[in-house]
């Protein structure tokens, strides 16, 4: 019983476990987040209510927000925005606002069917960007349409986050006026941080750079991360809406490689304890809750991206071949629905914990199988004919 163990002595193991699992990973080419995820569900009844990995867990998931809102200055969210926006919102409406439908229509109440809709909502960046650097992918016509996809995702998530925190405060009773004052509180935490980005942190940039120790460094921007996420917490909200808006403040100092090159390593150190976390609440001797309505989200998410590649690859200026190849490759599901899931209790969660390990792999396998499954429906694509020669090296024979 890891219970009877010295903490340290926990704390020591479980770090060991986390760096062959990493490694691990890398070695079968396997995204580490579910490796993670099914760590934390053998160690379920020895780490469960272990009140210091949940911390660490916190802050960790804290950290990831923060350096993911480093990435989206106020001009960047704009540019964004209007380039992706269509797509974003037929997103939304199918992946979102279907899913929730089809658990209310399951018998689900209102809060737990809008709680799986937001987990069947966000692809997951790490494995589909490790995937698209994995298979060489990167310069594909549809790379960019799908990362456009991915960070419209990781805008609307932390929104989706924060009602449910505060409507789950209230529990889980939909009230219009209740959801009418999230919003309210959402907007007001939103305009603080714009506030904040375009005055005090100005200079912010400067500041940093005449701090040489690094000690004291790490815990101011730790502490500017954490900070904004408990006062996220105090108006209760969630934190991690909380830690997005305070790396959006600090990116408009510019140059954010400073912010980043200090907390990163810490996040990369923390950040596994997550999803181990999320993994002990997952209770699979329960066995499969609710086995239809899994069967059918599973169908609908796969089916729902899909049509999001189809259609929005189709407004955003892509071809229908590579557009089809987009929507197959959006299909996985990973950190934000962990994410969205801790906010469950009871069978939702262990629902919830189910469907993101099965949407992680049949997301993976048909990353995997796109260009095949494209070939089958459209046919290979002809070469141009300055292309028609043979190829001379390594890397055009993969291009061919």
């Amino acid at each position: 019983m890891l219970s009877d163990f010295p903490t340290l002595l926990v704390a020591g193991l479980v770090l060991l476990g986390i760096f062959y699992l990493g490694y691990l990973s890398l070695k079968i080419n396997f995204p580490s987040v579910i490796l993670y995820i099914l760590f934390g569900v053998l160690l379920a009844d020895q780490l469960s209510h272990n009140e210091i990995l949940h911390f660490v867990s916190e802050i960790g998931i804290v950290l990831l927000f923060f350096i993911l809102g480093l990435e989206f200055s106020i001009n960047r969210l704009g540019s964004i925005a209007k380039k992706i926006w269509t797509s974003g919102l037929l997103d939304v409406v199918l992946s979102l606002g279907v899913s929730t439908l089809i658990a209310f229509g399951f018998g689900m109440s209102l809060f737990n069917a809008f709680l799986v809709g937001g987990v069947a909502y966000a692809t997951s960046s790490s494995i589909t960007a490790k995937l698209l650097d994995d298979k060489s992918r990167m310069a594909n016509k549809e790379t960019e349409f799908i990362l456009a996809v991915l960070i419209f995702e990781d805008l609307v998530a932390p929104i989706i986050i924060a009602v449910l925190i505060g409507m789950s405060v209230g529990g889980g009773e939909f009230v219009p006026s209740d959801l009418a004052f999230i919003l309210l509180k959402v907007i007001g935490l939103i305009v603080l941080a714009i506030l904040l980005g375009k005055t005090l942190f100005k200079r912010f940039g400067t500041f940093i750079e005449r701090i040489d120790d690094e000690d004291f460094k790490f815990a101011l921007l730790i502490g500017i991360a954490v900070s904004f996420g408990g006062l996220a917490l105090l108006l209760d909200l969630s934190e991690v809406l909380g830690a997005f808006l305070a790396g959006m403040m600090l990116a408009e100092i510019g140059k954010i490689e400073r912010v980043e090159h200090a907390v990163i390593p810490i996040r990369n150190l923390l950040l596994p304890t997550f999803f181990l976390y999320f993994g002990t609440s997952i209770e699979l001797g329960a066995g499969f809750p609710m086995p239809l309505l899994l069967l059918t989200l599973l169908i609908w998410s796969v089916f729902s991206k899909v049509l999001v590649g189809v259609i929005g690859g189709r407004w955003y200026g892509l071809s229908k071949r590579v557009s089809l190849r987009a929507g197959l490759s959006l299909c996985a599901r990973g950190e934000f629905s962990v994410v969205i899931a801790t906010v469950a209790t009871g069978t939702a969660q262990i629902l919830s914990g189910i469907y993101i390990i099965g949407a992680a792999f049949i997301g993976m396998l048909l990353f995997d199988w796109a260009p095949k499954i494209t070939n089958k429906v459209y046919g290979k694509p002809i070469p141009k004919k300055k292309d028609l020669r043979v190829p001379t090296s390594k890397d055009e024979k993969q291009i061919y």
